[in-house]
């Protein structure tokens, strides 16, 4: 009985040994990464023209990310790919609709009438390309604060830019 346990004990130290060891051995194999080669300044010169343009390149494979509203500019980061001597390309571009500048405007100009926080300012909004700018007075900063975020949340809204008085 006695030998039993003492067989059985380590049994488990013996596990337990070949489990940290196999962790310790481990840790070095998955930390390794293969290496990372920024190569968006050269799509850049070649021509494309991608909103938030990020070419990487990670064990032979070019990584495209960015966003732009015509499918025929996301193809030819592809083929700027392929001409730099990458035969793997993985173009993560997202394809967007064009923004709608008059909707974004309405409702931008329905969120700001509505809000109480922003009674007696006089706010003009105008959108170009999901660009808002916000032009106008306000009686205090906070109301500037309150402004440019409801504008933020609109969908289709990319930026805002502020020119609001006191």
């Amino acid at each position: 009985m006695l030998f039993s346990m003492l067989m059985r004990a380590n049994k488990n130290r013996i596990h337990m040994a070949i489990a940290a060891a196999l962790f310790i051995w481990a840790i070095p194999v998955l930390a390794q990464q293969p290496a990372m080669r920024d190569l968006t300044q050269q799509f850049v010169a070649a021509g494309v023209s991608v909103e938030g343009l990020r070419a990487v390149e990670v064990g032979g494979i070019v990584v495209l990310r960015g966003r732009t509203a015509d499918k025929n500019i996301a193809e030819q980061a592809s083929t700027v790919a392929q001409s730099l001597g990458y035969a793997r390309v993985a173009n993560l571009i997202q394809v967007t609709d064009a923004p709608d500048d008059a909707r974004i405007a309405r409702a931008a100009e329905r969120e700001l009438s509505v809000h109480r926080g922003l009674d007696g300012t006089h706010i003009v909004v105008d959108s170009n390309n999901g660009i808002v700018r916000l032009s106008g007075t306000v009686t205090n900063e906070v109301q500037k604060d309150v402004a440019v975020s409801l504008v933020k949340s609109i969908d289709g809204v990319r930026a805002v830019e502020m020119a609001l008085q006191r």
